[in-house]
Protein backbone atom coordinates (compact mmCIF):
# COMPACT_ATOMS: atom_id res chain seq x y z
CA UNK A 1 0.00 0.00 0.00
CA UNK A 2 2.67 2.95 0.57
CA UNK A 3 4.44 1.52 -2.49
CA UNK A 4 1.29 2.26 -4.46
CA UNK A 5 0.67 5.46 -3.17
CA UNK A 6 4.16 6.55 -3.26
CA UNK A 7 3.59 5.53 -7.41
CA UNK A 8 0.28 7.38 -7.77
CA UNK A 9 1.54 10.53 -5.66
CA UNK A 10 4.48 10.28 -8.16
CA UNK A 11 2.14 10.25 -11.15
CA UNK A 12 1.59 14.03 -10.32
CA UNK A 13 4.67 15.30 -10.31
CA UNK A 14 6.15 17.54 -12.71
CA UNK A 15 9.68 17.04 -12.20
CA UNK A 16 9.91 13.56 -11.84
CA UNK A 17 7.61 12.75 -14.89
CA UNK A 18 9.94 14.87 -16.97
CA UNK A 19 12.96 13.16 -15.74
CA UNK A 20 10.69 9.25 -16.30
CA UNK A 21 9.88 10.45 -19.49
CA UNK A 22 13.10 11.89 -20.77
CA UNK A 23 15.23 8.43 -20.50
CA UNK A 24 14.55 6.51 -23.38
CA UNK A 25 15.23 2.91 -21.39
CA UNK A 26 11.69 3.99 -19.39
CA UNK A 27 10.16 4.77 -22.91
CA UNK A 28 11.21 1.02 -24.15
CA UNK A 29 9.97 -0.44 -21.12
CA UNK A 30 7.03 1.55 -21.64
CA UNK A 31 6.08 -0.17 -25.30
CA UNK A 32 5.08 -3.23 -23.63
CA UNK A 33 1.93 -1.27 -22.00
CA UNK A 34 1.13 1.42 -24.29
CA UNK A 35 0.37 0.89 -28.09
CA UNK A 36 2.44 3.37 -29.24
CA UNK A 37 2.03 6.93 -29.45
CA UNK A 38 0.12 7.78 -32.64
CA UNK A 39 -3.40 6.29 -34.25
CA UNK A 40 -1.35 4.26 -36.68
CA UNK A 41 0.24 2.55 -33.99
CA UNK A 42 -3.00 1.70 -31.70
CA UNK A 43 -4.32 0.38 -34.86
CA UNK A 44 -1.20 -1.96 -35.66
CA UNK A 45 -2.14 -3.26 -32.27
CA UNK A 46 -5.65 -3.75 -32.65
CA UNK A 47 -5.34 -5.41 -35.91
CA UNK A 48 -2.74 -7.87 -34.28
CA UNK A 49 -4.95 -8.31 -31.38
CA UNK A 50 -7.87 -9.13 -33.89
CA UNK A 51 -5.81 -11.87 -35.41
CA UNK A 52 -5.63 -13.76 -32.22
CA UNK A 53 -8.84 -13.53 -31.28
CA UNK A 54 -9.02 -10.51 -28.93
CA UNK A 55 -10.98 -7.29 -29.09
CA UNK A 56 -10.19 -4.47 -28.14
CA UNK A 57 -11.07 -1.04 -26.31
CA UNK A 58 -8.70 2.07 -27.44
CA UNK A 59 -7.99 4.69 -24.90
CA UNK A 60 -6.27 7.83 -25.83
CA UNK A 61 -4.00 8.61 -23.03
CA UNK A 62 -4.37 12.35 -21.71
CA UNK A 63 -6.21 13.74 -18.26
CA UNK A 64 -4.87 16.78 -17.27
CA UNK A 65 -6.98 19.04 -19.24
CA UNK A 66 -6.64 22.49 -18.26
CA UNK A 67 -8.23 24.26 -21.15
CA UNK A 68 -11.18 23.90 -23.19
CA UNK A 69 -9.20 23.62 -26.59
CA UNK A 70 -7.06 20.61 -24.79
CA UNK A 71 -10.70 19.23 -24.23
CA UNK A 72 -11.64 19.55 -28.29
CA UNK A 73 -8.25 17.79 -28.87
CA UNK A 74 -9.25 14.97 -26.63
CA UNK A 75 -12.64 14.66 -28.74
CA UNK A 76 -10.97 15.20 -32.05
CA UNK A 77 -8.51 12.43 -31.30
CA UNK A 78 -11.98 10.13 -30.52
CA UNK A 79 -13.35 10.84 -33.61
CA UNK A 80 -9.88 10.13 -35.69
CA UNK A 81 -9.66 6.86 -33.71
CA UNK A 82 -13.04 5.83 -34.60
CA UNK A 83 -12.70 6.73 -38.19
CA UNK A 84 -9.30 4.19 -38.42
CA UNK A 85 -11.71 1.54 -36.86
CA UNK A 86 -13.88 1.86 -39.11
CA UNK A 87 -11.58 0.67 -41.77
CA UNK A 88 -10.56 -2.46 -39.67
CA UNK A 89 -14.24 -3.35 -40.06
CA UNK A 90 -14.45 -5.01 -36.71
CA UNK A 91 -17.58 -3.60 -35.66
CA UNK A 92 -18.41 -4.25 -31.82
CA UNK A 93 -15.19 -5.96 -31.81
CA UNK A 94 -13.10 -2.93 -31.44
CA UNK A 95 -14.65 0.28 -29.10
CA UNK A 96 -12.93 2.92 -27.52
CA UNK A 97 -12.85 3.98 -23.39
CA UNK A 98 -12.65 7.59 -22.56
CA UNK A 99 -12.32 9.72 -19.57
CA UNK A 100 -14.39 12.25 -19.22
CA UNK A 101 -11.79 14.28 -17.61
CA UNK A 102 -10.03 14.73 -21.20
CA UNK A 103 -12.99 16.05 -21.99
CA UNK A 104 -12.88 18.92 -19.80
CA UNK A 105 -15.07 17.42 -16.54
CA UNK A 106 -12.55 19.37 -13.99
CA UNK A 107 -12.97 22.87 -16.12
CA UNK A 108 -15.59 25.39 -14.51
CA UNK A 109 -19.11 24.03 -16.10
CA UNK A 110 -17.23 20.55 -17.21
CA UNK A 111 -19.99 18.61 -16.56
CA UNK A 112 -21.86 20.05 -19.09
CA UNK A 113 -18.58 21.07 -21.37
CA UNK A 114 -17.90 17.39 -21.03
CA UNK A 115 -20.95 15.41 -21.98
CA UNK A 116 -21.02 17.81 -25.42
CA UNK A 117 -17.92 17.06 -26.33
CA UNK A 118 -18.30 13.18 -25.46
CA UNK A 119 -21.70 13.56 -27.82
CA UNK A 120 -20.33 13.17 -31.61
CA UNK A 121 -17.61 10.75 -29.81
CA UNK A 122 -20.47 8.20 -29.12
CA UNK A 123 -22.53 9.04 -32.35
CA UNK A 124 -19.54 7.99 -34.00
CA UNK A 125 -19.37 5.03 -32.39
CA UNK A 126 -23.12 3.90 -33.21
CA UNK A 127 -22.76 5.03 -37.05
CA UNK A 128 -19.60 2.35 -37.09
CA UNK A 129 -21.41 -0.14 -34.72
CA UNK A 130 -19.89 -0.21 -31.86
CA UNK A 131 -19.92 1.27 -28.84
CA UNK A 132 -18.13 3.78 -25.99
CA UNK A 133 -17.34 2.90 -22.44
CA UNK A 134 -17.06 5.90 -20.06
CA UNK A 135 -13.68 5.21 -17.66
CA UNK A 136 -14.21 5.75 -13.67
CA UNK A 137 -11.72 8.05 -12.23
CA UNK A 138 -11.73 9.07 -8.26
CA UNK A 139 -14.36 8.94 -6.21
CA UNK A 140 -15.24 13.01 -7.11
CA UNK A 141 -15.86 12.16 -10.29
CA UNK A 142 -18.22 9.17 -10.50
CA UNK A 143 -21.62 11.09 -9.93
CA UNK A 144 -20.63 13.66 -12.75
CA UNK A 145 -19.54 10.35 -14.36
CA UNK A 146 -23.07 8.38 -14.07
CA UNK A 147 -24.98 11.43 -14.97
CA UNK A 148 -23.61 11.61 -18.37
CA UNK A 149 -23.77 8.14 -18.86
CA UNK A 150 -27.62 7.94 -17.77
CA UNK A 151 -27.70 10.91 -21.00
CA UNK A 152 -25.74 9.10 -23.41
CA UNK A 153 -27.85 6.03 -23.08
CA UNK A 154 -30.68 7.82 -24.19
CA UNK A 155 -29.48 8.44 -27.34
CA UNK A 156 -26.76 5.31 -27.91
CA UNK A 157 -27.98 2.81 -25.44
CA UNK A 158 -24.77 0.77 -25.71
CA UNK A 159 -22.77 3.35 -23.65
CA UNK A 160 -20.94 1.19 -20.86
CA UNK A 161 -19.26 2.35 -17.65
CA UNK A 162 -16.58 1.52 -15.15
CA UNK A 163 -17.14 0.57 -11.44
CA UNK A 164 -14.38 0.48 -8.92
CA UNK A 165 -14.49 -1.97 -6.64
CA UNK A 166 -12.73 -0.69 -3.87
CA UNK A 167 -15.15 2.10 -3.49
CA UNK A 168 -17.96 1.34 -0.88
CA UNK A 169 -20.61 2.88 -3.08
CA UNK A 170 -19.71 0.41 -6.15
CA UNK A 171 -22.44 -2.59 -5.11
CA UNK A 172 -25.06 -0.04 -5.08
CA UNK A 173 -23.94 1.86 -8.30
CA UNK A 174 -23.90 -1.99 -9.71
CA UNK A 175 -27.10 -3.23 -8.02
CA UNK A 176 -28.26 -0.10 -10.11
CA UNK A 177 -26.69 -0.66 -13.09
CA UNK A 178 -27.55 -4.56 -13.47
CA UNK A 179 -30.28 -3.56 -15.84
CA UNK A 180 -31.42 -4.75 -19.56
CA UNK A 181 -28.62 -3.30 -22.03
CA UNK A 182 -26.07 -1.90 -19.70
CA UNK A 183 -22.64 -2.50 -20.51
CA UNK A 184 -20.29 -2.34 -16.71
CA UNK A 185 -16.61 -3.09 -16.29
CA UNK A 186 -15.84 -4.20 -12.81
CA UNK A 187 -12.14 -3.19 -12.06
CA UNK A 188 -10.58 -3.38 -8.28
CA UNK A 189 -9.46 0.29 -8.86
CA UNK A 190 -6.08 2.27 -9.37
CA UNK A 191 -6.68 5.84 -7.56
CA UNK A 192 -5.45 6.65 -3.91
CA UNK A 193 -8.71 6.72 -2.22
CA UNK A 194 -9.57 7.86 1.37
CA UNK A 195 -10.53 5.46 3.87
CA UNK A 196 -14.02 7.54 4.54
CA UNK A 197 -14.76 5.87 0.44
CA UNK A 198 -12.89 3.28 -0.17
CA UNK A 199 -11.11 -0.25 1.26
CA UNK A 200 -7.74 -0.23 1.96
CA UNK A 201 -7.06 -3.46 2.75
CA UNK A 202 -6.42 -5.54 -0.48
CA UNK A 203 -8.54 -8.68 1.21
CA UNK A 204 -11.48 -6.46 1.18
CA UNK A 205 -10.97 -5.20 -2.09
CA UNK A 206 -10.93 -8.62 -3.26
CA UNK A 207 -14.39 -9.46 -1.38
CA UNK A 208 -15.98 -6.39 -2.86
CA UNK A 209 -15.27 -7.35 -6.18
CA UNK A 210 -16.46 -10.75 -5.74
CA UNK A 211 -19.49 -9.01 -4.46
CA UNK A 212 -20.32 -6.71 -7.10
CA UNK A 213 -19.29 -9.29 -9.77
CA UNK A 214 -21.82 -11.53 -8.47
CA UNK A 215 -24.52 -8.66 -9.28
CA UNK A 216 -23.55 -7.98 -12.15
CA UNK A 217 -23.79 -11.97 -14.02
CA UNK A 218 -26.85 -12.08 -12.07
CA UNK A 219 -28.31 -8.98 -13.94
CA UNK A 220 -30.07 -9.02 -17.16
CA UNK A 221 -26.94 -6.74 -18.19
CA UNK A 222 -23.45 -7.46 -19.76
CA UNK A 223 -20.83 -7.48 -17.65
CA UNK A 224 -17.19 -6.91 -18.32
CA UNK A 225 -14.83 -8.58 -16.05
CA UNK A 226 -11.68 -6.51 -15.87
CA UNK A 227 -9.04 -8.16 -14.20
CA UNK A 228 -6.06 -10.24 -14.17
CA UNK A 229 -6.30 -11.81 -11.04
CA UNK A 230 -6.53 -15.50 -11.87
CA UNK A 231 -9.18 -15.99 -8.65
CA UNK A 232 -10.82 -13.24 -10.31
CA UNK A 233 -11.53 -14.53 -13.24
CA UNK A 234 -11.98 -18.74 -11.95
CA UNK A 235 -14.75 -16.96 -10.49
CA UNK A 236 -16.11 -14.82 -13.45
CA UNK A 237 -16.33 -18.25 -15.55
CA UNK A 238 -18.25 -20.14 -12.13
CA UNK A 239 -20.33 -17.44 -12.24
CA UNK A 240 -21.67 -17.30 -16.24
CA UNK A 241 -21.85 -20.91 -15.80
CA UNK A 242 -24.42 -20.50 -12.38
CA UNK A 243 -26.28 -17.98 -14.00
CA UNK A 244 -26.48 -20.04 -17.44
CA UNK A 245 -24.81 -16.82 -19.61
CA UNK A 246 -24.05 -17.45 -23.25
CA UNK A 247 -20.42 -16.97 -23.83
CA UNK A 248 -21.63 -13.69 -26.06
CA UNK A 249 -23.52 -12.14 -23.05
CA UNK A 250 -20.09 -11.35 -20.93
CA UNK A 251 -16.36 -10.12 -21.78
CA UNK A 252 -13.15 -10.62 -19.87
CA UNK A 253 -11.17 -7.63 -20.20
CA UNK A 254 -7.20 -6.99 -19.30
CA UNK A 255 -4.48 -4.35 -20.25
CA UNK A 256 -2.54 -4.59 -23.58
CA UNK A 257 0.30 -5.97 -22.59
CA UNK A 258 -0.02 -7.90 -19.28
CA UNK A 259 -0.57 -11.58 -19.55
CA UNK A 260 -0.72 -11.55 -22.86
CA UNK A 261 -0.07 -15.18 -23.23
CA UNK A 262 -3.10 -15.68 -21.08
CA UNK A 263 -5.58 -13.14 -23.25
CA UNK A 264 -4.58 -15.75 -25.91
CA UNK A 265 -5.50 -18.84 -24.45
CA UNK A 266 -8.57 -17.48 -22.69
CA UNK A 267 -9.70 -16.35 -26.31
CA UNK A 268 -9.05 -19.63 -27.81
CA UNK A 269 -10.71 -21.58 -25.02
CA UNK A 270 -14.05 -19.83 -26.49
CA UNK A 271 -13.58 -16.50 -23.53
CA UNK A 272 -14.66 -13.80 -24.94
CA UNK A 273 -11.61 -11.30 -24.23
CA UNK A 274 -11.02 -7.53 -24.59
CA UNK A 275 -7.86 -5.93 -24.32
CA UNK A 276 -7.33 -2.00 -22.93
CA UNK A 277 -5.46 -0.70 -25.53
CA UNK A 278 -3.98 2.79 -24.71
CA UNK A 279 -1.98 5.05 -26.85
CA UNK A 280 -0.96 8.50 -27.05
CA UNK A 281 2.19 11.12 -25.37
CA UNK A 282 0.63 11.37 -22.19
CA UNK A 283 1.50 8.09 -20.92
CA UNK A 284 3.18 8.95 -17.59
CA UNK A 285 0.27 9.09 -15.59
CA UNK A 286 -1.25 6.06 -16.96
CA UNK A 287 1.99 4.34 -16.52
CA UNK A 288 2.41 5.30 -12.84
CA UNK A 289 -0.86 3.95 -12.30
CA UNK A 290 0.05 0.24 -14.02
CA UNK A 291 3.07 0.22 -11.39
CA UNK A 292 0.83 0.87 -8.74
CA UNK A 293 -1.78 -1.80 -9.54
CA UNK A 294 1.06 -4.54 -8.98
CA UNK A 295 4.20 -4.94 -7.00
CA UNK A 296 5.51 -7.37 -10.09
CA UNK A 297 4.85 -4.95 -12.53
CA UNK A 298 7.28 -2.33 -10.61
CA UNK A 299 9.71 -5.33 -10.27
CA UNK A 300 9.49 -5.96 -14.06
CA UNK A 301 10.14 -2.25 -14.76
CA UNK A 302 13.40 -2.21 -12.65
CA UNK A 303 14.76 -5.17 -14.55
CA UNK A 304 14.02 -3.96 -17.80
CA UNK A 305 15.69 -0.86 -16.91
CA UNK A 306 18.61 -2.90 -16.05
CA UNK A 307 19.12 -4.67 -18.48
CA UNK A 308 18.06 -2.50 -21.37
CA UNK A 309 19.60 0.62 -20.55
Amino acid sequence: MLLSKALLAASRRPALRRLVTGTPATRRVVDRFVAGEDLADALTAVRALAADGIRATLDHLGEDITTRTEAEHSRDAYLAALDGLAGLGLGDGAEVSVKLSAFGQALPDGHELALDLVRPVAAAASAIGTTVTLDMEDHRTIDSTLAALDELRKEHPGTGAVLQAMLLRTEDDAKALAVTGSRVRLVKGAYDEPPAVAHRKKKDVDAAYARCLEILMAGPGYPMVGSHDPAMVALAHELAAQHSRTADSWELQMLYGIRPDEQRRLAAAGTRVRAYVPYGGDWYAYFMRRLAERPANVGFFLRSLATRS
